[in-house]
């Protein structure tokens, strides 16, 4: 499973290595001076976190599926350059601890700075909250790692210039602008286009125009945002700037990109996709684990009752059986959905190496990862046959 989850993991980079590129250092030139950046990629997911009800007794294949999931909230903390120290790179490790005492998240890192940190921690705690484990249970541990790449990674930094230092205003701020979002549960929001016109005199945006999208929700969306914008303060040392913002949209809980996206665009919410779909499987593997753990103690108590008073106990190896079946069917559920994203993005990547042949080698990871996954569910298939066969068959007549 550990396997799976590391094929599945592939650096989001889609809209923002061109414009991040121009952030690594300080502007030298008048071209540089002039160009405006800080306009990364948004995962609206952030705004709508999945809710976890995670299994109990907790252990370390659902722990590391928990954290798995929570990698947007983690990715956007890090867009802030608060939240990060001088280096390109950022490492960002939770360490988890369970025991009979509670629970514990511990954030550490390289190029971490304390708000990243206490950015990161109030996502884990949040996201993923722990329960103490059974009295006599042995402690679980898991380690989850999270790198952060300027030029790869979505991330602002300011003191370019005044259109760029807007624009990572306004990237930081859609996280608090949810509500523009919330009528996107199933499929990412459409990219969008707007004209930016800001002018010394006016302590706000002088004007901000949306291209239209020739769809209600993405006019309705371009407003939302509009409004937005147009609060955000303004200080400029010059007369005038103008310059266009691109809204690109990812949404990794979306099981529908938006129709606007380019192939390109769509490998990305793919990959996106990828990710959560793999963390779903650790979750139910792991929760298949504890329900067979729960069956082999029953069954052991079973043998260990004397025959006149085993009759007592089938219905609760019956339960405990039956519980196992829908664990494994749920697994066999997780796998096929992760098989699914997986051969779409399998697909994409075909259909971009028609047009650029560089991305052959990708297309053969993913066809690794479609080839390991599709015996996967084979394997998964095979246990819940097994496992629905090992139920007594109790009949009270």
């Amino acid at each position: 499973m550990m396997r799976r989850i590391a094929i599945a993991s592939v650096l989001l980079a889609a809209g923002c290595a061109g414009q991040q590129q121009a952030q690594k250092k300080g502007p030298t030139t008048t071209e540089e001076r002039l160009r405006i950046t800080n306009q990364p990629p948004f995962d609206v997911a952030v705004c709508q976190p999945k809710s976890l009800t995670l299994p109990n007794p907790t252990n370390q294949g659902i722990l590391v599926g928990a954290l798995l999931t929570t990698r947007p909230e983690v990715m956007e903390c890090l867009v802030d350059p608060k939240s990060r120290g001088e280096a390109e790179s950022t490492r960002v490790v939770v360490k988890t601890t369970v025991n009979e005492q509670g629970g514990t998240h511990a954030i550490t890192g390289e190029n971490l700075t304390p708000e990243g940190t206490a950015c990161i921690q109030k996502v884990v705690d949040a996201r993923v909250p722990l329960t103490a484990l059974p009295k006599g249970a042995q402690p679980v541990e898991s380690e989850s790692t999270f790198v952060h790449e300027v030029g790869n990674s979505a991330s602002v930094k300011f003191g370019l210039n005044p259109g760029s230092d807007f624009s990572g205003a306004v990237r930081l701020a859609q996280p608090s602008w949810c509500e523009c979002y919330a009528p996107f549960t199933t499929k990412a929001p459409p990219q969008l286009k707007a004209s930016v016109d800001l002018k010394k005199e006016s302590a706000t945006a002088a004007e901000i125009v949306f291209e239209p999208t020739n769809t209600p929700e993405g006019d309705q969306l371009a407003a939302c945002l509009q409004a937005k914008m147009m609060a955000i303060p303004v200080k400029l040392d010059v007369t005038e700037v103008k310059f266009p913002y691109r809204f690109t949209h990812f949404h990794s809980q979306a099981t529908e990109a938006s129709a606007d996206m380019t192939p390109e665009l769509r490998f990305y919410q793919l990959d996106l996709l990828r990710n959560q779909r793999a963390a779903n499987t650790a979750i139910a593997f792991g929760a298949r684990a504890n329900a067979a753990e729960t069956y082999e103690a029953v069954i052991v108590k079973f043998q260990k009752t004397p025959p006149k008073k085993q009759y007592d106990l089938l219905p609760e190896l019956t339960s405990k059986c039956n519980a196992l079946v829908e664990a494994s069917k749920q697994s066999v559920d997780a796998l096929n959905a992760q098989l699914q994203s997986e051969q779409q993005s399998l697909a994409n990547v075909q259909e971009l190496k028609a047009k650029d042949a560089a991305w052959a080698e990708l297309e053969g990871r993913l066809q690794e990862a479609v080839t390991a996954t599709e015996q996967d569910v084979k394997n998964a298939q095979e246990r819940l046959k097994a496992d629905q066969g090992a139920c007594p068959k109790v009949n009270y007549k």
